[in-house]
């Protein structure tokens, strides 16, 4: 296999659509999380805290998917680095790092996708619970 300067580079635009990715769902669960607590603070329902506490946790999942991304991200520029040194086997172990990094970070991103049904769940339960009353 020619690998070359240009492989690594491979990565950026990938690394960076997932980035992006991941910094608009913590966007998005900052601002329920911010609604989440005005409305507890005028209805101190159970409901609302079990959401809060499953928010709570995905925040931290996204905070850990962004930590290995960008570390991925770290890791391609090594590997360019050491390729543009010509210590090609460092830039080969720098890459195959950057690559386990991202499989890491896509399936924290996996597990948060999972997390966040159960969010919806718990919206579902309460519509639920108004129905049959």
């Amino acid at each position: 296999m020619d690998f070359t300067l240009s492989t690594p580079a491979l990565l950026f635009p990938t690394v960076s659509l997932l980035m992006l990715a991941y910094t608009n769902r913590f966007l998005t669960l900052a601002t329920i999380i911010r609604g989440l607590h005005d409305r507890y603070k005028n209805d101190q329902d159970d409901n609302l805290l079990g959401q809060i506490a499953n928010l709570r946790h995905r925040v931290y999942l996204i905070r850990n998917m962004q930590i290995f991304g960008v570390l991925s991200l770290l890791f391609c520029v090594v590997s360019m680095f050491a390729l543009f040194a010509g210590w090609v086997p460092g830039g080969q172990w720098a890459f195959g790092i950057a690559l386990i990094l991202m499989i890491v970070s896509m399936l924290i991103s996996l597990r948060e996708l999972q997390i966040s049904v159960g969010a919806l769940d718990l919206l579902l339960v309460e519509l639920e619970d108004e129905e049959r009353k």
